[in-house]
């Protein structure tokens, strides 16, 4: 598992690179780069619940952490405002994401009780992850505002779809990932949900 996530997040690494370097405050027709960017920083922020997992688990601490929770949506739309991102936006995107989370480490801990549990030392939440966590925050709210103009956008639950199979492709993708990647990306279209993806 240790391995395969390195090598998952190098990618995110080195794809998030290459899409944050090209210009995205106009947005052409048809062009999907700024969802495939979001559905990137998303299951970014997805494979973290695996570190975020072992340590509660370690800890002997609740997947949910409502205190955090709130005030981490309070975070998200103070950055969002400074960010020009409709608030209700991006506490609706992070309200996602929070729940995305908890789906995977819900997953992990019933993986963990029915088999093997996981190895050595819990990672360093306050050091390593939580850093992480705050990094892709910011990222995400930059994404959403590239996003955001094609949120109202008939065809944006589809062209969604599009990107998360996009992503997929270009992915070591986990299938075990597919409920929780769903979960994380249900407001990014006003519509809701993805075109063609269940």
């Amino acid at each position: 598992m240790k391995r395969s996530l390195r090598a998952f997040i190098a990618c995110l690494t080195v794809l998030s690179a290459a899409m944050l370097a090209s210009p995205c405050n106009a947005v052409a027709d048809g062009d999907d780069t700024p969802l495939v960017n979001l559905v990137a920083l998303a299951s970014q922020r997805l494979a973290l619940a695996v570190p975020v997992a072992q340590w509660k688990w370690a800890n002997h601490r609740p997947i949910t952490d409502p205190p955090r929770e709130t005030a981490l949506l309070a975070d998200v739309e103070q950055r969002a405002r400074a960010g020009g991102v409709d608030p209700a936006f991006a506490h609706a995107f992070f309200q996602d994401q929070i729940q995305a989370s908890k789906e995977a480490q819900t997953a992990l801990f019933e993986k963990w009780r029915t088999s093997r549990p996981p190895e050595g030392p819990a990672p360093d939440l306050a050091a390593s992850t939580r850093p992480q966590l705050d990094r892709l925050t910011r990222a995400m709210i930059a994404a959403l505002a590239r996003v955001q103009p094609l949120r109202d956008a008939p065809d944006c639950p589809t062209r969604l779809a599009r990107s998360v199979q996009n992503w997929k492709s270009m992915t070591r993708y986990d299938a075990s990932e597919a409920a929780p990647l769903s979960t994380a990306l249900a407001h990014v279209c006003s519509a809701g949900g993805m075109g063609g993806v269940g």
